[in-house]
């Protein structure tokens, strides 16, 4: 059963409006009346139709997901802020973010452009890695599970994560994830690893590029025998893309593109350059002015010389010209700063009997 619009959650959490559905239940825009702020609240709808194993597996998976997204901090990965069990059921309080999701984004202005689909796909990596860090795999990364802001692209629904040392709640047999971004070797029976999480990455940015799945089956058996057939994968609207979707879309998990190098040729191409090329600045009309850092492990080898020229011209000694029978009279140096000083504290102070000769001939 569906909670009601102005449903108070917790004594805390008043459900406004909903913001979006799925199969497992619905999202709400909330009101923290505590703090005085709106979030995201997830309503994980049971059917009644479930027996209690199955009822218990379902909260069980809702409430790992709240404690595997905040086990992470990444501007990419959604917020949880609360983990709420009422009415025999866990609900999750999120971040609220005014975006649409990646699905949404294609359904209603087509493909994207592939320095888009890229810097999402880059963002989407970014936090990725960081669940990988902490021992957690995603498992249903696809379009309706990325939200896109003006600046920031955030994955979203966890439900389906796994996370090291916890005891599996899926039934033997079943493969849980959405047909068409099911990574092919669990689709075969084989364990879901971070290589799984990055092939799905790849068919959803297949699917902005592209503006359709990968092969538009129903089931993710179907999909498997699609992209197993032999065929290459047809790419149309990739662009620059192609080579990345191309690494990250290959079926067998050991020759797949890894994340440290998935990360570089996305930012290569979210940069306007090729995936395969280094970067390269762009021109400009502009002059460009280069700041170099100083060396600081060894004087400069031109410090010095000023005046070591200059010592060296003054202590020359030219040579007298020829005729010259008169003696050469050497320029005074003009007093120091202190030297005039202190003649000016001598003249104040003492008679002119007592005053050093050098100052009683200049008078």
């Amino acid at each position: 059963m569906r909670a009601p619009s102005g449903y108070l959650l917790a004594a805390r959490y008043r459900l406004l409006e909903p913001v979006g559905r799925g199969g497992m239940g619905t999202v709400w825009r909330a009101h923290d009346e505590l703090l005085n702020r709106d979030v995201a609240v997830k309503e994980v709808r049971l059917p009644t139709v479930l027996d209690e194993e199955l009822r218990a597996e379902l909260c069980a998976r809702t409430e790992r997901e709240g404690r595997a997204t905040a086990m992470v901090a990444h501007p990419s990965v959604i917020t949880v802020f609360d983990v709420v069990t009422e009415d025999d059921r866990p609900w999750i309080v999120m971040e609220l973010l005014q975006a649409k999701s990646l699905e949404q984004l294609i359904q209603e202005h087509g493909p994207l452009h592939p320095r888009r689909a890229a810097e999402i796909g880059r963002q989407i990596l970014g936090a990725l890695r960081a669940v990988h860090a902490k021992g957690i795999l995603h498992r249903d990364v696809k379009p309706s599970n990325v939200l896109v802001t003006e600046d920031r692209a955030v994955l979203t629904d966890f439900g389906l994560a796994a996370l090291e040392g916890d005891v599996s709640i899926t039934q033997a047999g079943i493969v849980l994830g959405s047909a068409g971004y099911i990574a092919p070797e669990r689709v075969l029976g084989s364990k879901a690893s971070p290589a799984g999480d990055l092939w799905s990455l790849g068919a959803t940015l297949y699917t902005a590029v592209e503006g359709r799945g990968l092969s538009g089956r129903r089931t993710a058996a179907a999909a498997l025998a699609a992209l197993t057939s032999g065929e290459p994968i047809p790419m149309t609207k990739a662009g620059p893309l192609a080579p990345v979707l191309d690494a990250l879309l290959r079926i067998d998990p050991a020759t797949r593109l890894d994340s440290v190098r998935a990360s570089l040729m996305l930012t290569r191409v979210a940069a306007g350059g090729s995936a395969e090329e280094p970067l390269t600045p762009r021109k400009s009309g502009r002059p460009v002015s280069v700041i170099t850092a100083p060396a600081f492990a060894r004087r400069p080898a031109h410090r010095g010389l000023h005046r070591a020229e200059a010592t060296a011209a003054a202590l020359a000694v030219p040579e007298p010209r020829q005729g010259s029978h008169r003696k050469r009279v050497e320029p005074r140096p003009a007093p120091s700063a202190y030297a005039r000083f202190k003649a000016t504290v001598i003249k104040l102070c003492l008679p002119r009997r007592f005053w050093p000769r050098e100052l009683r001939k200049r008078g």
